[in-house]
């Protein structure tokens, strides 16, 4: 007797036709198989897909759906993790096709951990899914002063302005960057979302941040609406 299943038979993906394999590589986006990822990018390129089209049809679409069933507690931080990485491997394919056509990302962001802080799952985390959404990310990485902040802002001019924070001892350094923005005449340029295990909108809203972000999938959905609907408000 075989030990063959007949219904494990290994999905071709070549073999697919657009619809089938834009959904088949949402699956595997799902599961975070990598591989999969980097092999469906590539044959979708090569039957003429426009890299942008490539992103948003079977990249953010999948992550979308790894970002909704996180939020619901479906899945948890290291399948979601599994699956960002997944992305990255499209996205290495994709960005430099993206640069050439002069694709616009729908935003763009500096997040940071703040000064004081050195944890960096979650942010790393927010950085993966606004990726995963569309964003270009600048990710200043943990322990970051107002004035690291303050300097990636006016060169990257971004969107948004991201803030993590897991100690309750340096929360309070959130409004010190949001402060200091105020002084240079800077803050209504940007909009600030926070996020961290200790934090809560009545924080977010004391120190004057546009949200609070409790956690990465709400991060993409938050940052998503707030840039549509400031560029919507031009």
């Amino acid at each position: 007797m075989s030990d063959v299943d007949p219904d494990d038979d290994e999905i071709i993906l070549a073999d697919l036709d657009d619809e089938d394999l834009t959904a088949q590589m949402h699956d595997d986006l799902y599961d975070g198989l990598a591989d999969e990822i980097h092999e469906g990018t590539n044959i979708l390129l090569g039957r003429g897909w426009g890299a942008d089209k490539v992103l948003n049809d079977a990249l953010v679409e999948g992550m979308r759906i790894v970002g909704i069933d996180f939020r619901d507690g479906i899945l948890f931080v290291p399948e979601v993790l599994l699956a960002a990485n997944a992305m990255k491997a499209g996205m290495a394919i994709l960005r430099p096709l993206l640069a050439e056509t002069g694709a616009e990302p729908i935003g763009t962001i500096v997040i940071g951990t703040v000064k004081g802080d050195i944890h960096d799952i979650g942010k790393n985390l927010v950085g993966m899914m606004l990726e995963g959404a569309g964003f270009e990310v600048f990710d200043l990485g943990i322990n970051t002063d107002a004035d690291e902040f303050l300097e990636a802002i006016e060169q990257h001019k971004p969107d948004l302005l991201g803030m993590s924070a897991l100690l309750t001892t340096t929360m309070p350094y959130m409004k010190v960057i949001i402060d200091t923005l105020k002084e240079k005449g800077m803050r209504d340029d940007y909009i600030v979302i926070c996020g961290g295990a200790p934090l809560n909108e009545e924080f977010a809203e004391a120190i004057g941040a546009d949200a609070y972000c409790r956690d990465a999938a709400v991060a993409a959905e938050t940052a998503t609406a707030l840039v549509q609907a400031k560029r919507a408000a031009r």
